[in-house]
């Protein structure tokens, strides 16, 4: 399993997202051109190296104007105008049921995102999220940054996310409803539950389209485990210059550590142990519900298999391969999940391949394709199915057309 970890140096902006998300490896133009398809005007994003304070990554820059780089203006006000926000003279004002329309049902996390975000605004202005009107966030290259981002973490096969503290700024900033308190009372709200710290810069470091995506990502996706592997990470970095850090989103895409995923290692694995319990009273919803626990806690499989008990009973053995190391996390999840008294376990090896992942180009977009080896040599090659799904439910055709043309086709 994936995950990202995400440490807010110099805060958080949406433009700033993608561009830590390109740096771990999204390919933001072919998300780009898959938006502009869907939505009623192109967006295009611009991806650039950038630095600042001997940092280097990625500036990301989401534009619906032929020419996106005259757009990306700072236009800052006597109180610190907000960081790395766009500036619309006429910025469209939509509500939530504009925007899902605009999504058409194929974006649900970023439709989560901007429910979270009516429901602060409302709670502010005392109004139902459905009466709420998005200002900023209402415009579409807004609404871009926001669904790309959702579409990049698909992309990148991510199963949650974790955030360092965020920053918060100083002082006033100016927004459509006029002078507000840094930061702003929405963000505040969508910040309820995570961990801030305060610091003397007269910006807005974290905007509402950062703080959503976080509050969004962190409850609805997995909790990462604390046995993780890091794969890469990158900068992503916002325009404004900041007075005594660097404006800089650091990503670190990580791993499971049981998943076998170093591209230096392969061989026998000892450490493991398969733990199992019999279920012949127990709703088979809960254990599919307790596969996808397991796996998040950091098991490296996990699987239901039919059978049949004492007095002709049907029911399910469940298994788990994990770590000895989350045998007691393990147990605690099948027992509060499950109606079983009892789980056994017994210690097992197994032979594992090298892992990595390389992206193959198809006629609808690219596909991660995972490949293992060993002793150099390459022996199977998987396109990961959630990419071929994305894509084969945009394009309309079916999963195994995208499956087969990523598996045939040269990789990079």
């Amino acid at each position: 399993m994936r995950f990202i970890r995400f440490d807010p140096i110099g805060g958080a902006s949406g433009d700033m997202i993608l561009g830590a998300l390109a740096g771990i490896g999204a390919d933001l133009r072919g998300i780009f051109q898959e938006l502009s398809a869907q939505l009623p005007e192109p967006v295009a994003v611009d991806v650039s190296p950038a630095d600042s304070h001997g940092l280097h990554g990625v500036r990301a820059s989401v534009s619906t104007e032929p020419d996106v780089h005259d757009r990306w203006v700072d236009v800052p006000t006597p109180s610190g105008d907000a960081h790395d926000r766009n500036h619309h003279p006429h910025p469209e004002h939509r509500t939530l049921a504009d925007v899902e329309k605009l999504l058409a049902g194929r974006h649900p996390l970023a439709l989560h995102v901007f429910e979270r975000l009516a429901e602060a605004e409302g709670r502010i202005h005392d109004k139902a999220p459905d009466a709420v009107h998005f200002h900023e966030v209402g415009a579409l290259d807004a609404i871009a940054d926001i669904t790309g981002a959702c579409l990049a973490l698909r992309q990148l096969g991510v199963d949650g996310i974790s955030v360092g503290p965020l920053p918060c700024g100083i002082g006033t900033l100016t927004c459509a409803h006029g002078i507000m308190p840094n930061p702003a009372p929405a963000t505040l709200l969508l910040l309820e539950g995570m961990e801030t710290v305060q610091t003397d810069e007269p910006s807005e470091l974290v905007t509402p389209t950062a703080a959503a995506l976080f509050a969004t990502w962190t409850r609805e996706l997995s909790t990462p485990p604390p046995r993780l592997r890091v794969i890469r990470s990158a900068f992503g970095f916002g325009r404004r210059t900041l007075a005594g850090r660097p404006n800089a989103l650091r990503a670190t895409l990580l791993e499971t550590a049981a998943a076998g995923s170093s591209p230096d290692r392969s061989g026998t694995e000892s450490d493991l142990c398969v733990l199992e319990a019999n279920l012949d009273d127990c709703n088979p919803q809960w254990v599919g519900d307790l596969i996808a626990r397991a796996l998040a806690a950091g098991a490296c499989d996990a699987w239901a298999t039919p059978a049949t008990f004492k007095k002709a009973r049907p029911g399910i053995v469940f298994s788990v391969l994990a770590p000895i190391g989350l045998i007691a996390a393990i147990e605690a999840l099948v027992f509060t999940a499950t109606t079983t008294f009892g789980v056994r376990r017994y210690t097992v090896s197994r032979t594992i391949l090298d892992r990595r992942f390389e992206t193959a180009s198809t006629p609808w977009g690219s596909v991660r394709v995972k490949i293992g080896s060993r002793d150099g040599r390459d022996l199977t090659r998987t396109p990961e199915y959630e990419d071929c799904a994305r894509l084969a439910d945009t394009a309309g055709i079916t999963p195994r057309q995208v499956y087969e043309a990523a598996a045939t086709r040269p990789h990079n």
